[in-house]
């Protein structure tokens, strides 16, 4: 029997052992795709996405939302007076934001997300932290904290250098560190409790060191607990600020008697992030003065 050529132009059928090396290399780079390493703890990586990461982002995801507070209802850990005063908090995911609209709403005061880690900064910033200042709010500015990645000192260097700084006139609230479930692996970044408190203390000194400020820390008390033991060492001197999206801020981390802000919801108009301040505006002008 003749031996059988493929006609011109045809391709040679592949042989199985092409088959198999084909298939080897496909599984190897499903294996190998960002993602989908598995750490030790059952937790999966991911790459890298600090555009989706912003003020409660991971603690909607890993605690879920609640039903929102309505607007003056009586609220745990409130001043004397009852008074709150209304905020937004903003990332790269807002994009530009309408600052008068937010204004005409009552919104008087806002913060931004400046930095992430030690690589990342809001290409919205500048739109999202001078913004407010010209509509006529207070503004600050907050670092989303990835613990894993670098020191405390190293992260508070980098916020203050990219927006954080802090300055006394009047319209400028002290930096926030934001403390939430790590959204590229393991909840608590790979750290044990100590790790972690001695983590959070570099960057708070860290940040006082360059701005003569106590910064603010935001996180909820869910992962407080699991990441720090619930740690009530930094409570004297570093304002609380809570996430909790239902009718009450609930349990606050051990530490703090009140919260100083509240985020009580996240779907809000305009940005969906919707804060309160714990006391009057006068208050809020104070914690700005410093």
């Amino acid at each position: 029997m003749p031996e059988h050529h493929p006609g011109p132009g045809r391709p040679h059928p592949p042989t199985a052992a092409a088959v198999v090396l084909s298939l080897l290399t496909v599984l190897t780079l499903l294996v190998a795709l960002p993602g989908t390493a598995t750490a030790a703890d059952g937790s999966h990586s991911r790459p890298p996405h600090p555009e989706e990461d912003w003020m409660g982002s991971t603690v909607r995801a890993h605690e879920g939302e609640q039903v929102p507070a309505a607007k003056g209802s009586q609220l745990p850990g409130l001043a004397l007076s009852g008074s709150t005063v209304e905020g937004v908090d903003v990332s790269s995911h807002n994009g530009n934001v309408s600052w008068s609209k937010l204004w005409k709403s009552g919104i008087r005061f806002a913060y931004a997300k400046a930095t992430e880690g030690t690589s990342y900064t809001n290409p919205y910033f500048a739109q999202q932290y001078n913004g407010p200042y010209d509509a006529g709010m207070i503004r600050g500015a907050y670092h989303f904290a990835l613990p894993g990645n670098s020191g405390g000192a190293a992260q508070a260097d980098y916020f203050v250098r990219h927006g954080g700084d802090w300055s006394d006139d009047g319209w400028t609230l002290p930096g926030v560190l934001d403390m939430e479930y790590n959204p590229y692996g393991s909840p608590c970044y790979g750290l044990s409790t100590g790790r972690m408190i001695d983590w959070i203390e570099d960057f708070l000194d860290a940040y006082r060191g360059h701005t003569g400020r106590d910064a603010t820390i935001y996180t909820s008390t869910g992962w407080w607990k699991k990441c720090t033991g619930n740690y009530g060492g930094f409570g004297k001197y570093n304002p609380l600020w809570v996430p909790r999206y239902g009718s009450s801020s609930g349990e606050l981390p051990n530490g703090w008697d009140f919260y100083t802000v509240w985020q009580h919801t996240s779907t809000g108009p305009t940005v969906g992030d919707h804060d309160r301040f714990n006391g009057s505006y006068r208050r809020l002008e104070a914690l700005a003065y410093g």
